[in-house]
């Protein structure tokens, strides 16, 4: 099958290359030329063959739907547009809206795997009509995990529904993250364990709380046993609190990842005005001692 792929990061260049090694043709655009197969989006539609289907994987926001709206222009009646990125679901219908006006199809496709993916394959989530879904499988079936379909795979319903499964899937990788990161300061701080990479790996095999990040967590304590290495400051790239606000919105109890995503905003403050004011309310009630602010450090004497 032939595909156009717009977009070849750390994810969209490792996609190509996995279904090119199952025997589809791939043509690439990326503003990179040294990685893109054409010169421009339009360039790269000249060399397509209708009826075309071109995957988008570029950042959510204003680069996907800017890029879907110039396909909207160079594509034609009976086209497929797959948005494979990070977008939020509230998007998807005003993307294929705008596609439908001129006969395209569209497809929202969840993609899990990151930079492993290309090895193991790719869990993939879609949103969208069936008939579409249909045309697009051997581009699913080459990207998913070996093995039953239904087990690296899912239709997960109407337009939209494939980037809301995807956010879901994230807000729950927060709450992971988080358990494994405390689990880890914790036997850290106890000092009874002596070897903590030893004990984290012996969870691998047999044990309730063994995983994917679980391993990766053990591959990172071999390269730095203590993670001295890193500062304990963690981005989100949104998925995180779109979760949250849509457990919000539904009325759905979320309170782990919630929790996982406050810390992550905890993690970018040196010196937090939230803990200051519990600093100062416990010396107010309880005459607690506190610790002083130093002129540099941000922390000093206690009183």
């Amino acid at each position: 099958m032939q595909l156009g792929l717009v977009g070849l990061g750390r994810m969209g260049f490792n996609m190509r290359e996995r279904l090119r090694k199952a025997g589809h043709e791939v043509v690439g655009y990326d503003r990179n030329p040294d990685v893109s197969d054409s010169a421009s989006l339009a360039d790269l539609v000249d060399k397509l063959k209708a009826p075309r289907v071109v995957w988008v994987m570029v950042p959510a926001g204003d680069p996907t739907q800017q890029t879907i709206a110039e396909l909207a222009e160079l594509l034609t009646a009976g086209d497929l547009v797959i948005d494979g990125g990070n977008s939020r679901y509230t998007d998807d219908k005003i993307n294929s809206a705008l596609l439908d006006e001129h006969g395209i199809g569209y497809l929202d496709c969840g993609v899990s795997g990151g930079i492993w993916g290309l090895e193991v394959g790719y869990a993939l989530m879609v949103g969208g009509d069936a008939e579409h879904v249909e045309r697009a499988m051997p581009i699913f079936d080459a990207l998913r995990p070996e093995g039953p379909r239904e087990e690296g795979f899912a239709h997960a319903g109407a337009v939209g529904a494939g980037h809301f499964a995807k956010m879901v899937h994230n807000g729950i990788e927060y709450g992971l993250m988080q358990a494994y990161a405390e689990g880890f300061e914790l036997l850290d701080a106890a000092k009874i364990v002596e070897d903590v990479p030893a004990t984290i790996k012996a969870w691998q095999r047999g044990t309730v709380v063994r995983s994917w990040l679980l391993d990766l967590l053990v591959r990172a304590l071999e390269s730095d046993p203590e993670l001295d290495d890193l500062r304990g400051y963690v981005e989100d790239s949104g998925e995180g609190r779109w979760t949250v606000e849509e457990a919000i919105n539904l009325a759905v109890p979320a309170p782990v990842i919630s929790a996982a995503l406050f810390a992550r905003f905890a993690s970018r403050q040196e010196d937090s005005p939230a803990m200051r004011a519990v600093a100062a309310l416990r010396a107010q009630f309880g005459g607690h001692a506190v610790h002083k602010a130093g002129p540099t450090s941000g922390a000093g004497e206690v009183k």
